[in-house]
């Protein structure tokens, strides 16, 4: 249990740091003590402010270094591991509360060996965790390989065996002709934004404008039948039930309640930062799994309709009976008991919603950050009235009456369920190639689908829990024009743009719809009909040849920023001439689900510790970016020498501003044409 907790204390220490983390170098060397004992040393090279812990910490503490040895006949361990007491430093830790023993710059670790067997290798494996004043990161999985022979005795292995596959040191060289220490990384930053300026504007931008989408879906869910008739129910019950002696009191419960809703819906994104600590392209993987996908079309199609009518979707009733049970505690706990209650009863109506906040939120472009924003926003709407209506009760007065337009408006968000489905599906028949949802396949059925809405709105539509409609009200009529207007706007998708060749993008649709290109009538592989290449090295030789720098584009398939940046920035006037005269494009998609060649499906270490195989193309080119460019988000952009071994410039993120863009392509070039 104790053990527990401090996995739990680790991760949300380390929930604001999902960047790649690796403070503790390893070396392996071997010391001879005889014909048949040799001391194996493990030294770990630690970075300034970290530590690594002991192998004897008490239980309930920081997790400690640990030792582990396979089995082999042909050799046999002296005594356990010892530590060396240079640099080992013990005294109270406040994090944990308690004296731990840890290293700070460099520790050192030695196992004596006695051998009995004239060849056979030695394997094995270190856990540790490492902490500075802020932050920690467990790394489970550093694996270690020693060969013996009589004639040269001990020799670390070149590669190591994990799980029956190679961990070549080659294996950059295999995989793209060049390692990371070949790379120079760039001096002048020119005058545009730094890459770290850039990203963090960006994803401020982007937190800031999922928390905008939570709000606005948490807005709707209140206007379902399931939210609406609480908010004047509670608000009295909070207000009115002590009685005016201690208004005071209740007034205080009730904004209390709200701010629990808040934290209801936060605690819900807290599993995914930690899918994020534990890898970070782990995010990338789920938003991008082909039958992750799928399964999410069918769930939203099933959510549509419930929305329709034509059943109705609930929860186990165990879970509200507990949750009404812990109502009756009182106080503080009792008012939190009663925030989850009514997130589980109004799940028919929140659960869709939400479901598409959580699907549309888990991207590498911004991890699990964006579902903490996008959350918050959704607990915020549904916190706020409560709040709002306890401070100002007399505002009760003015709510509209509960009535049959609840119920149309949980029938319109039922065609945005479904609308949304077809997202999920197309993503899945991207990354894996099926050919199914192309372009003009996307845009008919969201044609259909809010045709259909812009009928039921006037009244031409009907479903299971409609009220009678007497006469359409100009409410009604503005918004089923509107309604219309959208699916006329629509169809002018099927436009085409003679300078691309292509049909014309529809910025409302960016990252909803598949990309243009992706079409029956006039398909191209690359967008704006620009050249480019899929594959690193041949890139990098046509670069070398017609000796123009590369722009480097780590993309994605269903990468949302991608899309928005290849057809609406990529296409403007001041950039386009970069793409046709100045620069080499090779895109590099790192949601590619097309398998590798055998010979190029390795075990590879990740920059963050532990291993991973490398089975299909994202693979391939997300441990690239990652390795290489310590990044692991899209889209990135790097600026490359023709031979692909010079940064020119820092690399930037999703750039929507077309003047920044613009100066960082011009400073590529600046710098290359420097003497």
């Amino acid at each position: 249990m104790r053990q527990f907790l401090t996995l739990t204390l680790l991760f949300f220490i380390s929930l604001g740091y999902s960047q790649i983390l690796n403070p503790v170098k390893w070396e392996l060397e071997v010391e001879q003590q005889s014909n048949t004992e040799y001391t194996l040393v493990f030294t770990a090279n630690i970075d300034a402010n970290w530590a690594i812990y002991a192998q004897d910490v008490e239980e309930g503490g920081p997790l400690p270094t640990l030792f582990s040895f396979e089995k082999n006949s042909a050799y046999e361990r002296i005594g356990k591991t010892t530590e060396s007491n240079i640099n080992r430093v013990t005294k109270h830790d406040p994090v944990f509360d308690m004296v731990v023993s840890k290293f700070f710059d460099k520790a050192e670790f030695r196992q004596r060996i006695k051998v009995s067997d004239t060849a056979f290798t030695l394997a094995g494996n270190i856990e540790y965790m490492t902490c500075d004043d802020t932050k920690c990161t467990y790394k489970p999985d550093n694996p270690f390989r020693f060969n013996y022979s009589s004639e040269k005795g001990f020799v670390v292995a070149e590669s190591s065996t994990i799980q029956g596959k190679d961990i070549s040191q080659n294996a950059n060289k295999i995989l793209y002709g060049i390692s990371p220490e070949q790379i120079k990384k760039a001096t002048t930053p020119c005058s545009t934004q730094s890459e770290s300026m850039t990203q963090n504007v960006a994803q401020q931008n982007s937190l800031w404008r999922i928390f905008g989408l939570g709000f606005l879906g948490g807005l709707l869910a209140l206007l379902t039948p399931c939210v609406f008739p609480m908010i004047p129910l509670t608000v009295s019950f909070f207000t009115k039930k002590a009685g005016d002696s201690t208004a005071k009191s209740g007034l205080s419960k009730a904004i209390l309640y709200g701010v629990f809703i808040v934290l209801v819906y936060l605690i819900l994104s807290i599993p995914f930062h930690l899918l994020d600590s534990v890898n970070p392209d782990i995010l990338n993987e789920i938003s991008t799994n082909v039958w992750l996908n799928v399964i999410f079309f069918i769930i939203f199609i099933f959510f549509a309709f419930s929305f329709f009518g034509y059943y109705e979707l609930t929860l186990p009733s165990s879970w509200t009976s507990v949750t009404s049970k812990g109502e009756g505690v009182g106080g503080i706990l009792g008012v939190f008991f009663m925030a989850l209650t009514l997130s589980i009863v109004s799940f028919s109506c929140t659960g869709p919603i939400l479901g598409s906040l959580l699907a549309g939120s888990l991207s590498a472009d911004g991890g699990a950050w964006q579902l903490t924003a996008g959350m918050g926003g959704f607990g915020v709407a549904l916190g706020l009235p409560f709040a709002l209506f306890a401070m100002f009760p007399n505002m009760l007065n003015a709510l509209p009456k509960s009535g049959g337009w609840l119920n149309t408006t949980k029938v319109i968000l039922g065609f945005l369920e479904l609308a949304l489905a077809f997202k999920f599906l197309s993503n899945a028949d991207l990354v894996q190639h099926w050919g199914i949802l192309k372009i003009e396949v996307f845009l008919g059925i969201w044609i259909l689908v809010f045709l259909g809405l812009a009928l039921y709105i006037f009244g031409k539509i009907k479903f299971p829990h409609d009220s009678p409609l007497q006469k359409l009200s100009f409410f009604r009529i503005s918004s089923g024009i509107l309604v219309f207007a959208f699916v006329v706007y629509l169809a002018s998708g099927f436009r085409i743009n003679e300078t691309t060749k292509t049909f014309t993008p529809l910025t409302l649709l960016s990252g909803l719809a598949p990309p243009v290109g992706y079409s029956f009538l006039y398909p191209n592989d690359c967008p704006n009909n620009f050249e480019c290449f899929k594959d690193l090295k041949e890139g990098i030789t046509y670069a070398s040849k017609v000796n123009k720098p590369i722009l480097l584009d780590f993309t994605g398939y269903a990468c949302v920023n991608c899309r928005k940046m290849e057809e609406h920035i990529w296409p403007k006037s001041n950039i386009k001439p970069f793409f046709e005269k100045d620069y080499v494009l090779i895109s590099l998609y790192v949601d590619d689900k097309k398998e590798l060649p055998e010979d190029q499906k390795l075990t590879v270490k990740r920059q963050d510790g532990g291993t991973r195989v490398l089975e299909n193309y994202g693979h391939k080119w997300a441990h690239f970016q990652t390795q290489f460019f310590q990044s692991n988000s899209q889209p990135y952009y790097v600026l490359l020498s023709p031979d692909g071994k010079t940064v020119l410039t820092p690399p930037v993120g999703y750039t929507p501003d077309s003047q920044q863009y613009e100066a960082f392509l011009n400073c590529g070039l600046e710098v290359l044409a420097k003497p």
